[in-house]
């Protein structure tokens, strides 16, 4: 489930990639989740480089210009997410594809938190 504000939609996917653009160094970073009984697993992640507050975690590898690793936290109750109309919106993928939340919650303002939390 994503929540923004008032406005809630849901994820079609027990798997999926929160995926953003650092806001000074313009680079990608991919986090992928899986729902589970105990919350949201992060189980996979990408960093396209590195840069001011964009450390290559330990144990990470490089593969073709993107560094790999997996996070070591354990799973969470919900994923709240700071936006701000000065940066690139969070983008969502499962299946293939990817919006971002602005295209999920059209009515929600940009500069709007957003909660993703397991529907239960």
């Amino acid at each position: 489930m994503l929540v923004v504000g008032a406005a809630v939609t849901t994820i079609p996917a027990e798997r999926f990639t929160l995926a953003w653009t650092h806001s000074i160094e313009k680079l990608r970073w991919e986090e992928d989740y899986v729902l589970r009984p105990q919350g949201l697993a992060p189980v996979a992640a990408r960093i396209r480089g590195s840069g001011a507050g964009m450390e290559i975690p330990e144990g990470a590898v490089l593969r073709n210009g993107v560094w790999h690793y997996v996070p070591q936290r354990t799973p969470l109750p919900a994923l709240l997410l700071a936006r701000s109309t000065y940066v690139a919106d969070y983008e969502l993928c499962w299946d293939g594809s990817c919006r971002t939340i602005a295209q999920m919650v059209p009515r929600a303002a940009s500069d709007e938190a957003a909660e993703i939390r397991p529907c239960r």
